[in-house]
């Protein structure tokens, strides 16, 4: 199986692993050494609501290569009704564009991508 032929919403639930623990890791080379200490700032990266952002900032910025864009716009454009009570169903569906998009650079073996969008978002690259 390709990872085109991954159900899109699979791939997400794969790059919610990944995407957590990124954000983890990085939080504690900062020097966060307690439970809760990590889980407030994880907040300021985990939640819908700033995934959403930092997609759309990647997008404005034409940092997503062309075949990023169409997993992104693929999961996004998955039919769902559901989503949580904290956010509208855009922001969800943004949120879940972006766990996808690592999830199939994961399951295609593209570390050094991953490694290249994370630093962008863990690190606040603008453009």
């Amino acid at each position: 199986m390709t990872a085109k032929e991954v159900n899109s919403l699979v791939l997400a639930y794969l790059g919610d692993v990944i995407y957590e623990g990124y954000v983890r890791r990085f939080l504690i080379s900062k020097g966060y050494c307690h439970v809760d200490e990590l889980q407030k700032h994880a907040v300021t990266y985990v939640s819908a609501k700033h995934q959403a952002e930092f997609l759309k900032q990647m997008i404005d910025c034409n940092f997503l290569l062309e075949e990023e864009l169409d997993v992104v716009k693929r999961a996004r454009n998955y039919k769902t009704t559901s989503h949580p009570k904290n956010c509208d169903i855009i922001t969800y569906k943004y949120a879940t564009g972006l766990e996808a998009l690592l999830g199939y650079l994961d399951f295609n073996g593209n570390f050094d991508r991953i490694d290249e969008i994370m630093n962008f978002i863990l690190e606040g690259k603008l453009c």
